[in-house]
C-alpha cells in the first residue's frame, strides 16, 4: 500500500519536529518536506505534491488560511488539515470555507490526530471533537435563517392563510377559522403563490412544510 505523503508547516520548528518524529513511527507516512511559513509551504507543495498538508492556521505574513485557499485551489486533490492552538469559530469556518479537511486543537494527543490524518487520508473531514458541536450549532443557525427568509415575503395574516393552506383547507373553510371574507382570502392565495413563484395550492402547502412554516407562528 503507498504511503501517504505529508508536508508540515509551522512557524516552531519544535513543533515541526515533533509532529515529524511523530508520523515517523507509522510506516503508512512519509514526511516529504517541512515549511516555516505560507509561502515556502506553497512552494514545496508545488515540488513535492504530497497527499497531505498539516499546516498551522496562523503563520507569519500570510496566514494557514490563505494559503490553504490558494493550495486547494491549484491542487484540489491535496488534502489540508489545520492546526490550531485555540478552538476560535472565526477561524474554524474561515478554514472549512477555504477547503480545508481537517481542523485539530494542537491540544490533540497522538492518537487523536493520527485517527485525523487517517480519516482525511480516506477522503473524509475531520474536525477536533471541541470544535465539533459548534460547528452542528452554526450549521443548524444558518438553516434556520435561510427557512425564515423563505417566508420573509409574506405578511402575518398570509402566513396564517399559507399555514391553513397546507392543512388542506377550502378557501371557505380559511374564511371561517380567519373571520374574512372568501374573496379575501382568494387574493390572499394568489398573493402567497405569486410571492412564492409556485404555480398552485399543492405546491405553495409544499412549500410550507418544506421550509417548516409552523415554527414561524404563533
Amino acid at each position: 500500500m503507498p504511503r501517504s505523503r505529508i508536508i508540515i508547516v509551522d512557524d516552531h520548528e519544535v513543533v515541526r519536529l515533533g509532529l515529524k518524529n511523530l508520523l515517523e513511527q507509522y510506516p503508512q507516512y512519509a514526511v516529504v518536506a517541512e515549511a516555516g511559513n505560507a509561502r515556502e509551504a506553497i512552494k514545496q507543495v508545488g515540488m513535492h505534491k504530497p497527499d497531505i498538508v498539516l499546516m498551522d492556521i496562523r503563520l507569519p505574513g500570510k496566514s494557514g488560511i490563505n494559503a490553504c485557499e490558494e493550495i486547494i485551489k491549484n491542487y484540489p486533490q491535496i488534502k489540508v488539515i489545520m492546526l490550531t492552538s485555540y478552538a476560535e469559530d472565526e477561524m474554524l469556518f474561515s478554514a472549512i470555507k477555504a477547503g480545508a479537511s481537517g481542523y485539530v486543537l494542537k491540544q490533540i494527543n497522538a492518537e487523536g490526530l493520527i485517527n485525523s490524518i487517517e480519516a482525511v487520508a480516506r477522503g473524509d473531514a475531520s474536525l477536533d471533537p471541541a470544535v465539533t458541536q459548534r460547528v452542528f450549532l452554526e450549521v443548524r443557525k444558518a438553516i434556520r435563517a435561510e427557512e425564515a427568509s423563505a417566508f420573509s415575503g409574506l405578511s402575518q395574516q398570509e402566513k396564517m392563510v399559507l399555514k391553513l393552506v397546507s392543512e388542506g383547507n377550502t378557501n371557505r373553510k380559511i374564511a371561517q377559522k380567519l373571520f374574512l371574507g372568501e374573496g379575501t382570502v382568494r387574493n390572499y392565495v394568489s398573493s402567497i403563490l405569486s410571492k412564492l413563484s409556485v404555480s398552485n395550492r399543492a405546491e405553495a402547502a409544499a412549500y410550507a412544510v418544506e421550509h417548516n412554516l409552523k415554527d414561524y407562528l404563533p
